[in-house]
């Protein structure tokens, strides 16, 4: 099943950042989501960045646990992000954790990409259930 819609997202520092060196700088921040459209969900998690002296070139993972419905089942799940950027030039993968759906979630795997287009954040969600 592929499913698509809007999702906001707010990033906020999480004090006890690891000190960069050598310029890079190490972030740690927490995540806020609203996810709109079939999956219907709010989601909280963290997320560790390390950015490096060349323009365009980062990468951070990222742990969020998803609560609400997917096409209409209730339930929870965790997604795990990996994402690298060299010159501008990036990679993301956006994984559901084995085992991590709960209620009528249970049992859910899938991918998902991260779309963004003029300042607003999308989701394109495949996944089996």
């Amino acid at each position: 099943m592929k499913i698509s819609g809007e999702f906001e997202v707010k990033l906020n520092p999480i004090d006890g950042n690891a000190e960069g060196r050598d310029g890079v700088t190490l972030n740690r921040m927490s995540i806020d989501k609203t996810f709109l459209g079939d999956l219907n969900a709010v989601s909280k998690g963290e997320m560790l960045s390390a950015m490096t002296s060349v323009k365009g070139s980062a990468s951070y993972v990222a742990i969020e646990q998803v609560r609400g419905t997917l096409n209409g089942k209730k339930g929870s799940f965790v997604l795990q992000h990996y994402g690298v950027m060299d010159k501008g030039e990036d990679r993301l993968i956006l994984e559901v954790v084995p085992d991590s759906g709960t209620g009528e979630l249970e049992g859910l795997s899938g991918e998902m990409q991260i779309i963004i287009d003029d300042g607003k954040h999308f989701y394109e969600f495949d996944y089996e259930l």
